[in-house]
């Protein structure tokens, strides 16, 4: 191979429409454009959602309910997955290292799935109730989130 062979693909390269070059192009008078209105003509454009003046759906429909930013970053915890963990004291930092949360989660809520068969003692972590009740059960204890 040459460098000065090197050529883009069959049918890569398409040539401009050249508008606006007399009748026989296809695309003279118009150009393209059709006839009048906004978007026939130079700098005629509106923004996303614009209806003519007339107010746009998204300001005539009401605002409802609420997306909360954070509800993504709460991670939950199976009582399998803290009966696998080494250690028996537990809280959101121990959970990260050992890579059952995400590592940028805000919190983390122990659920009712799986068993716990050993004494753990969580502490800065929700609990459902079943969990606490399973958790207690087991001979562990729950300190709740301050």
């Amino acid at each position: 191979m040459r460098l000065n062979t090197i050529k883009p693909a069959a049918g890569a390269k398409h040539a401009a429409k050249r508008v606006g070059r007399g009748i026989g192009s296809g695309l003279g008078k118009t150009a393209g454009r059709g006839h009048k209105g906004q978007k026939s003509r130079t700098g005629g454009f509106h923004k996303v959602g614009f209806e003519g003046g007339q107010m746009p759906m998204q300001r005539r429909l009401p605002k409802r309910g609420f997306v909360s930013l954070t509800r993504a970053r709460i991670a939950e915890v199976r009582l399998s997955e803290l009966q696998a963990l080494p250690v028996d004291d537990i809280d959101l930092l121990v959970l990260q290292q050992a890579g059952i949360v995400a590592a940028d989660a805000l919190a983390a809520k122990v659920v009712l799935s799986g068993e716990i068969g050993r004494k753990v003692n969580l502490r800065g972590v929700g609990v459902t109730k079943g969990a606490k009740a399973a958790i207690e059960a087991a001979g562990g204890s729950v300190q709740s989130a301050e």
